[in-house]
Parts: C-alpha cells; structure tokens; sequence
C-alpha cells in the first residue's frame, strides 16, 4: 500500500516517468465505472427515487468532498462544544471507518478524550444509530460525522470542508484523483468551509471561493486555520509548545493528508530529523513501533510527535526511550464565524424548542 503523500504525487502529476504514467492510465480507466455508479447514486436521491430516513430531531452534517483529512473532527468537536455552550443534548453518529470490530476507530476515540459529555455512535446504519440517539439519550441534535455522501439520513445542514491544499481533488474522481463525487455536489452545501486556509495566500483563497460561489452561489463561506495548542501524552497531561523548539524530533502520522500535518511541526521551530507516514486510520502493531524506536535511535531524535489520532490508538509514552507527544490542534476562524452561527441558528433554536416542550408537558 502506497503512502498517502505518494498517491497524492502520483494522481497531481509531480511524479514523473512511464511507470507514473501508466498508473494514472490505469487509475484514470478504474474512474469511469466508479463515476457512473456515484453518478447514478445521487441522481437517485436528486429524483426520490432513493428513500431518505428523517430523524425526528434536526440534523447538521459535516462533511467533504475528497478523501484524507480535511479537518472534520475539529470542525466537529467546536459545533458539538457550540451547542452544549446552549445547553443542547448533542450525540455525534459516524460510520466508523477503520475501527476494529467491536471497537472505536481513531476519530471516535480522539472525540471522547476531548468531549466526554457527548455521546458518539458508529455504526454503518446511520439512520439506526440515530434512531437510538434519540430514543436512549435523549438528544435533541444529531451532528452526521462525514456525512456529505451519506444521504439516506436526512439532514437540515450541510456544512462541506474544503482543503486549501487541494480543495477540489484535483478535479478528478477516485482514484485517478481525490474527489469522492463530482464537484457539482456543492450545490447541496449549505455552508463551504476552506480549511488549512492560512496554509495558501489571500488570492488563492479567493479563487477557491470564486468557484464555489459558481457551484454553490447559496452556501455560508467561512475559512478556517488549524492551529497547535499543545503537546499532550497518552496520560492526558498537556505540556507547552515551546518544548519542541530547537529539538530533533521523530513525526509520524497516520492520517489523510500528512502535509498539514508537517506544516503545523515546521512552525513550531523543531528539526524533523525523521518522518514517517502510514496509511489512513491505520492501526499501529509491535512491529510499527520497533520500527519507530529504530527511527529515534538512528535519527538522534530526542521526542518522538504524532497526532492526536495516531497517540489514541497507541497508548505508550515513549517511543525508543524518547517521550511520546501528540500535537493539540484547536480550529479558529479567520472570517466567516458569525455567518455560519447566524446560519444555524433556525437549527439550534428548533432543538432548544423541543427540549422545552418536552419539559412543558
């Protein structure tokens, strides 16, 4: 299985040579058929001819258009801390892609260390899960996480993220490029967030939302940036930044898109004297971290940094005698928050009312 930042040289182009070639050959051919089926899909539910389940409490859904990280769970966990700043039972319902059986898959896991007080479901059946939200916990809101493409359960928001890096996936379907659907499933959007945006310059980002604008002319537009909070350990204890300036580290990463991830190290003042990447929501064996120690012992590394999502799954506090530390992403905005609150509020405030009506009876 090839690294995500290779797929990604390859399906851009900045590969070169016959065999890059041929491979964008082959995985241009594989995106016919895989065109036609989402195509198809989604004509289904344009027409209503593809049933569409509604809960009976309101819905807001994040999502995207490409695979790899975009940014979902902290865009997530800020609208699950909104709404519990309003006092609104909130659950969080996932597919639950990569989990184990049985078992929490690492954004669900990354979740429930930073909002205890919100219920998160995964189960393929999403209409299901949502249905024992609000029969069993009583909550008054679901948040669909990754839930653009997921549309037999009906929802009343449709928040779409963006990468600045890539934002439209290099116009490409799967797996010749990373688009999930056509970009033209924008105009389902009601709000278009470009994440990572502080990561390209003003101009770019107004060619991204000149496009979306043409797609989506309804949507909120918001841009947000992901910035490092704090280093925390498998024991939950959080420490400075500053602890990583001016050290050889070891990084690794197994997420979507290990570029923001680097980005965020290098503004942190540390030497990345080693890297390594693994695949999407991969599950880290012994084997992984004997490679690992190795890594620090031939590097010099003295701390060893991953993410929130890859320090959930592996649970130790060293790596090849260096300290194990995950970096704290917090979002912010840069422009768009109040639009998007203003936006939501008809959705808040329809969750809030039925709480009191409940409370009145």
């Amino acid at each position: 299985m090839i690294s995500p930042s290779t797929f990604r040289d390859l399906v851009s182009g900045r590969r070169r040579g016959v065999g890059a070639a041929l491979a964008r050959l082959a995985m241009g051919a594989a995106s016919v058929p895989y065109g036609w089926a989402i195509r198809w899909r989604n004509g289904a539910y344009d027409r209503g001819t593809k049933e569409v389940q509604r809960p009976s409490v309101p819905v807001i859904s994040v999502g995207n258009l490409t695979v790899g990280g975009t940014g979902k769970t902290p865009m997530v966990e800020w609208l699950a801390r909104q709404l519990r700043q309003r006092d609104i039972r909130v659950a969080i319902l996932s597919r639950g892609y990569g989990a184990e059986q049985g078992s929490l898959n690492d954004e669900a896991l990354e979740l429930e260390l930073s909002l205890p007080d919100v219920p998160h479901l995964q189960n393929p059946d999403r209409a299901a899960a949502a249905q024992i939200a609000v029969d069993e916990l009583a909550t008054q809101l679901l948040l669909l996480d990754d839930g653009f493409q997921h549309r037999r359960l009906a929802r009343d928001f449709d928040l779409v993220l963006l990468d600045a890096t890539e934002p439209f996936g290099f116009d490409r379907l799967l797996p010749r490029g990373t688009l999930r659907e056509p970009v033209t499933g924008l105009r389902r959007a009601k709000a278009v967030v470009l994440s990572r945006a502080d990561m390209i310059d003003a101009a770019a980002r107004q060619q991204v939302r000149t496009r979306v604008e043409r797609l989506a002319p309804q949507a909120v537009w918001a841009e947000v940036e992901h910035r490092p909070a704090a280093l925390v350990d498998s024991a939950g204890a959080s420490y400075g930044l500053e602890e990583l300036r001016g050290q050889s580290i070891l990084a690794f990463c197994g997420i979507g898109n290990p570029a923001g991830f680097r980005h965020t190290l290098e503004g942190l003042g540390c030497q990345i004297a080693a890297w390594r990447e693994f695949p999407d929501h991969h599950n880290y064996t012994r084997e992984d971290v004997e490679e690992l120690a190795q890594l620090v012992r031939t590097s010099g590394s003295r701390v060893a940094v991953c993410t929130r999502k890859d320090l959930v799954k592996l649970r130790v506090p060293t790596v090849g005698g260096a300290p194990l530390r995950a970096v704290s992403v917090e979002l912010r905005f840069l422009r768009g928050e109040a639009e998007l609150t203003a936006a939501m509020e008809p959705i808040v405030d329809k969750a809030g009312g039925a709480n009191e009506a409940m409370f009145s009876e």
